[in-house]
């Protein structure tokens, strides 16, 4: 039994440390049928008692109702935009619950922050982009996820099929965008459904559809985006950007030889050195010897097929190269050769290690997909208008040559895969705004700024015609060629094209970047108003996006809403939390994912070109 006497402890100062002592003591004696065990919950009844028998401490200034109800008003700000990143169970933990408790907040927020709290910001968001779009005189409806996947998540390469979520938003003249909706697809991805949801969302955001320019999607450009433009002549469908360089990845791996040959060459490297014990342990030591790291070469998935799928490979093509001088001491330790004289494999193996052409088509390899993969983030980063989708073909182009220059490839096949690639995404609307966007004038040897008609081919500039005409009005579509054969000779004033084309050095990236992206529009609107009917045409087409990337969605979040889509007011929060998040996201023009920001903290750093400079110094082939 316990002396009430030792819940005295810490009440009377002057007998402080004698009461202390005393209970430590008598600790040291008491028979707990617990044992040790019993002490915290010992300590924890103790506790009870002291709250019970000692006066009530006084609370500490309590929070006025306006600073609470502004303390949570930023509580559930960050919590609606995180948009699933914190958990609504973790509201409850008790951590938290704490945590709330000590700055003088209400605990209690489970249900206050899915209920009128949620609907009041989702209106205040609603009402906000609504006045905007209606502002507008004309807008683009961008369309993106219909691809499943992130092709740069190695880790969703392999899922199956499944339901996507179709994010809707809506670009304005003044470079800014605004969150439409999203849509569970529900696993149903055909052409004529994406036609009709693409449609019914063009009419739900303006009752007069012409001020709808075009839609940009990152898929169904054969079909259901071309239909819509037959539909209605004066939409411009194209598709995403980003998607169409980001192919091109896949059209190497699967129609040049050489990635093939490397693909199975690192298969059988890598699995070996994965599967066999003693030379699995000789790699991890020698790979913490050279590298301060561990860890084995990832292997793609069994489940993957290496040669479809080039985004499961990659990491593996990067831990080889990079490991490259430890794969080489590998092969090169007494073990290995005596391995090499029983096993056909071995020996297989140490061919392919010792063979310097290996490296240097494996270094190929690498090159050409860390070439592309640059311009597919670029192109992500910048999210460029679509007159610049020629210019970024023309500098893909370049860099291609450059590296079958360098790696003594045969350009003839890549450039073939290269420009198959360019007419599946091509659409006359790049060679049309190229030519009318004042940001790619050329100055002529007579001082003049000329539209860039000699970067075109020939069939471009009939695409350029042809196109203006079926935009334009049937009583406007002369009127229009002819202000377009002004436009050609004379151009634009060389003071307003200087302005136009200023740059400025770019304080995040260091890159040089047109000073203001909205003169090229506000040129037409303001000094070229003698061309009336080419200009009404001019200022729709040169604004419009070359991708349809928006924000990027927490994936933990949509598949918790995916498992819960069948309770329409779980949805129906869960479409506003979303809606909440998006605007954020927008309004800050801040077009990553949580998981991508995690990923950056932890990363680390990459192999580089050229890594394999001193490999053969050290390692020299036997």
């Amino acid at each position: 039994m316990v002396e009430s006497s030792r819940f005295e402890i810490g009440y009377n100062n002057n007998n402080n440390n004698n009461s202390l002592h005393n209970q430590h003591h008598q600790q040291q004696h008491l028979m707990l049928s617990g044992g040790k065990d019993d002490l915290c919950a010992l300590a924890m009844f103790e506790d009870s008692v002291k709250k019970l028998k000692s006066p009530k401490t006084s609370p500490g200034p309590a929070l006025s109702k306006d600073q609470v109800n502004s303390a949570l008003d930023l509580l559930f700000d960050w919590f609606y935009e995180t948009c699933g990143s914190v958990s609504l169970s973790m509201l409850e933990h008790r951590k938290f619950q704490a945590f709330l408790s000590q700055v003088g907040l209400p605990n209690n927020l489970r249900r206050e922050i899915s209920g009128e709290r949620l609907d009041a910001r989702f209106g205040e968001a609603k009402a906000e982009s609504e006045a905007r779009i209606r502002d507008a005189m004309f807008f683009q409806l961008a369309s993106d996820g219909w691809k499943s996947g992130d092709w740069l998540n190695f880790d969703l390469c392999c899922s199956g099929g499944g339901e996507s979520l179709v994010k809707f938003v809506v670009n304005l003249p003044n470079g800014s965008s605004v969150f439409q909706k999203a849509v569970f697809t529900g696993g149903v991805e055909n052409s004529k459904y994406a036609e009709e949801v693409l449609w019914e969302t063009v009419t739900a955001v303006t009752g007069s559809v012409q001020r709808c320019v075009g839609i940009v999607a990152d898929k169904f450009k054969a079909k259901a985006l071309r239909n819509l433009e037959v539909q209605y002549h004066w939409m411009v469908n194209t598709s995403c950007q980003l998607q169409g360089f980001a192919s091109l990845i896949k059209d190497f791996n699967r129609e040049l030889p050489l990635f093939r040959v490397v693909i199975e060459s690192c298969l059988k490297v890598a699995n070996f050195i994965d599967n066999e014990s003693q030379m699995r342990s000789v790699f991890l030591k020698c790979r913490m010897q050279e590298m301060d790291c561990g860890g084995l070469i990832r292997v793609p998935s069994p489940k993957c097929d290496p040669l479809k799928n080039f985004g499961v490979v990659f990491p593996m093509l990067e831990d080889i190269l990079s490991c490259a001088r430890v794969i080489q001491m590998v092969v090169m330790e007494d073990g290995f050769k005596v391995m090499c004289m029983e096993d056909p494999l071995a020996r297989e193996v140490a061919g392919i290690v010792q063979n310097e052409g290996f490296w240097n088509e494996l270094e190929a390899v690498y090159s050409l997909e860390k070439l592309v993969r640059g311009m597919v983030q670029d192109v992500e980063v910048e999210r460029p208008l679509i007159g610049r989708c020629l210019p970024l073909w023309e500098e893909l182009r370049s860099k291609v040559k450059e590296w079958c220059g360098k790696y003594n490839i045969v350009g003839g096949p890549v450039e073939k895969i290269v420009e198959k690639r360019f007419r599946k995404n091509y659409h006359p609307a790049w060679a049309a705004a190229f030519i009318l966007d004042p940001l790619y004038l050329i100055k002529d040897a007579s001082g003049k700024y000329l539209p860039p008609y000699k970067c075109l081919t020939r069939e471009q500039e009939k695409d350029v015609d042809k196109l203006l005409t079926r935009l334009a009005s049937r009583e406007e579509a002369h009127v229009v060629l002819m202000e377009l054969m002004k436009w050609r000779s004379e151009g634009l004033d060389p003071l307003y094209a200087q302005a136009v084309q200023m740059k400025q050095r770019d304080p995040v990236t260091g890159k040089m970047k047109v000073a203001n992206p909205l003169s090229s529009r506000l040129v037409w609107e303001t000094c070229l108003t003698e061309f009336k009917s080419l200009g009404k045409i001019a200022v729709r087409l040169i604004f419009l996006h070359a991708t349809s990337c928006g924000f990027k969605s927490n994936w933990s979040f949509m598949r918790k809403i995916s498992a819960n889509k069948h309770s329409r007011v779980a949805l129906e929060r869960a479409q506003k939390m979303i809606y909440i998040a998006a605007h954020a996201k927008l309004e800050r023009r801040d077009f990553s994912s949580e998981e991508e920001k995690d990923a950056e903290l932890f990363a680390l750093s990459g192999s580089e070109d050229g890594m394999l400079a001193d490999v053969y110094a050290d390692a020299p082939l036997v």
